[in-house]
């Protein structure tokens, strides 16, 4: 494999800065578009996934040129700075831990490089929000973008149709949050159950609000003792009375939102996640929401549902939209459905 060789001058030249768990997801993607590649991926620490990323044919960059020697110590190539990549590349991926985007940001601006921030970051980090479905518009040929954390992510996709559909007028949501990565062994808590925060609402009522500003939206977050996804209780009023059946068309219409079924053995988030390995998905990541066909409860102008959302995953495509929607090469509908078909959005 050699993600940045054969790139068409006609593509857009994409810099990873960071290859953690958003970092090298987003540079999978990235390859597998057909109108966007890899230049290459920043790191600060020659570790596991710095070799990896060698391995998987990507251009290594060390952070500062004061750490390269610690990459040539363990053998890995590096081919500059984090400030050489954003030089040469057309938009950079800013997936670097919560607060180092911000600290990044000046070194976008001062080489003219359009960024994508990830939902970490402080919304006054860059002009617009992002989440495809929801405002793709706003952040077109923009300087830069953030695209929203995980669950707002969720969330959105989920309101922006039924809102179409049937109106939203208001939305109240529990966040069963997992504890951590299943990496993040210094996460927690191990015998617990969090209210996270105690205060309402959570900062994802905020966060929806940069993306979905008029519906009017509580969230409430616990934190449990699990690693494999989030799982959302929603409650929504509506402005009509949709059925069961209504509901569930106007969801299934989604390409990022999959319905899944109980009885056909998809009961927990491990099912989920299962599933998504026995699809070949790589690191078993679910891109989709999981929306539990069952738990769809429409009585009247009140719809309730469960959904889960698989936090190292699903704002992955949301990252190969911003760069689509900052580099102003496509509209929404059409960026959606390339990084779909390109990835095999759709459990």
């Amino acid at each position: 494999m050699n993600p940045s060789g054969g790139r068409s001058e006609s593509m857009i030249a994409v810099g990873i800065n960071g290859y953690g768990t958003i970092g090298k997801r987003v540079a999978d993607a990235v390859e597998r578009q057909p109108d966007m590649g890899v230049v290459g991926v920043s790191k600060r620490t020659p570790d596991h996934e710095a070799s990896a990323a060698v391995e998987r044919g990507f251009e290594l960059y060390a952070t500062a040129a004061d750490r390269r020697e610690s990459f040539v110590d363990r053998e890995l190539p590096v081919a500059g700075t984090t400030a050489d990549l954003v030089s040469e590349c057309e938009i950079v991926v800013d997936a670097t831990p919560a607060g180092v985007g911000e600290e990044n940001a000046s070194l976008y601006t001062d080489a003219d490089t359009p960024a994508v921030f990830q939902g970490g970051e402080s919304a006054t980090v860059a002009p617009a929000s992002f989440c495809s479905r929801a405002n793709y518009d706003a952040s077109h040929t923009c300087e830069s973008t953030r695209v929203v954390s995980c669950n707002t992510t969720g969330l959105a996709r989920l309101i922006v149709p039924l809102d179409e559909a049937f109106g939203v007028e208001s939305v109240d949501c529990t966040l069963v949050r997992r504890g951590g990565d299943p990496t993040q062994t210094d996460r927690g808590p191990i015998n617990d159950i969090v209210p996270d925060p105690v205060s309402v609402p959570s900062h994802h009522a905020p966060d929806l609000q940069t993306v979905v500003p008029d519906v009017d939206v509580m969230t409430k977050g616990v934190t449990v003792p699990a690693t494999l996804m989030h799982l959302h209780s929603v409650t929504l009023t509506l402005g009509s009375e949709p059925d069961h059946q209504q509901v569930q068309s106007c969801l299934d219409a989604e390409d990022r939102v999959a319905l899944v079924d109980g009885a056909h053995g998809q009961k927990s988030c491990a099912d989920l996640r299962e599933y998504a390995h026995d699809r070949g998905r790589l690191r078993g990541d679910v891109w989709e929401n999981c929306v539990w066909s069952e738990s769809i409860a429409a009585d009247g102008d009140s719809l309730s549902l469960l959904q889960a959302v698989h936090q190292q995953a699903d704002v992955v495509p949301e990252n190969v939209d911003a760069i689509r929607a900052l580099a102003g090469t496509a509209d929404a509908e059409t960026s959606r459905a390339t990084t779909n078909e390109a990835l095999g959005v759709g459990l």
